[in-house]
C-alpha cells in the first residue's frame, strides 16, 4: 500500500499559517496569546484552528498536540 504525502504526515493538508497556528495551539498557548504573537484577531485563530482541527479529524487541543507531536521525527517547521 502506498500512502500519499499528506496520508503519512497529516500536516501537510494544511496551509502554512494553519500550521503556525496549530503549532502554537498544540504548544499550550490560547487563543489569545495566539491572535497576540500572530498579529491577528482572535477570531481568525479560531477560524484556523477549526479549519485544522478538521483537517487533521481531530476533536481537541490534546489530540491536536498528540498528532503533531508524532510527527516529531519529521521536519514539522512547514507542512
Amino acid at each position: 500500500m502506498h500512502l500519499s504525502p499528506s496520508a503519512a504526515r497529516p500536516a501537510a493538508a494544511l496551509t502554512v499559517r494553519e500550521f503556525e497556528i496549530a503549532k502554537l495551539a498544540a504548544g499550550g498557548l490560547t487563543n489569545r496569546e495566539i491572535a497576540q504573537a500572530a498579529v491577528v484577531s482572535e477570531r481568525t485563530v479560531e477560524s484556523h484552528l477549526a479549519a485544522a482541527y478538521r483537517k487533521l479529524g481531530v476533536r481537541s487541543r490534546g489530540e491536536l498536540a498528540d498528532l503533531l507531536g508524532r510527527q516529531g521525527g519529521q521536519d514539522t517547521s512547514r507542512p
